[in-house]
């Protein structure tokens, strides 16, 4: 996985790992005391929830930690403003459409796809990722192939 993230995304999710490291696994391994403590664990509903809410934890932990440890941290002097990339505007044309739409380039943590705020981790944001104005790019989407036109970088 090569996650491309702001500084300030990878503090987000630290902060949430250590949230849930600490606090988070104190509050379930407290509920499930509590539930244990009704009896016969295999009839139970409360220790069951209390387990499954550990195994949810403990699930997005992993997934922080690995999250973390794969990202490409991408600085904002580092970003060329004449081409594409994260937190970039630009307006496209979908050629075969002949439609035009305005876009935002993001990282997937920042990523809003209902308005336009695309993740360079997509089939769309890889495409366009480094392309300037005038490029013409061939999108690999799971429902198909299309072109898009850098028309505008905003």
């Amino acid at each position: 996985m090569n996650n491309r993230l702001t500084e300030e995304n990878i503090n987000k999710l630290k902060e949430e790992l250590e949230y849930r490291m600490t606090v988070k696994r104190a509050e379930i391994a407290k509920e499930k005391m509590i539930a244990a403590a009704h009896g016969d664990r295999s009839e139970n509903a409360e220790y069951k929830e209390a387990c499954a809410n550990y195994r949810e934890n403990d699930n997005r932990i992993q997934y922080l930690l690995n999250m973390i440890s794969t990202a490409t941290v991408i600085e904002d002097e580092n970003i060329d403003k004449s081409a594409l990339g994260v937190n970039s505007k630009a307006r496209i044309k979908f050629i075969e459409d002949e439609y035009e739409d305005v876009i935002s380039l993001a990282t997937t943590m920042d990523s809003d796809p209902e308005n336009m705020c695309i993740s360079i981790e997509s089939d769309l944001g890889k495409a366009l990722n480094g392309k300037k104005v005038g490029d013409i790019v061939e999108v690999n989407a799971p429902s198909g192939q299309y072109k898009v036109e850098v028309l505008e970088i905003l």
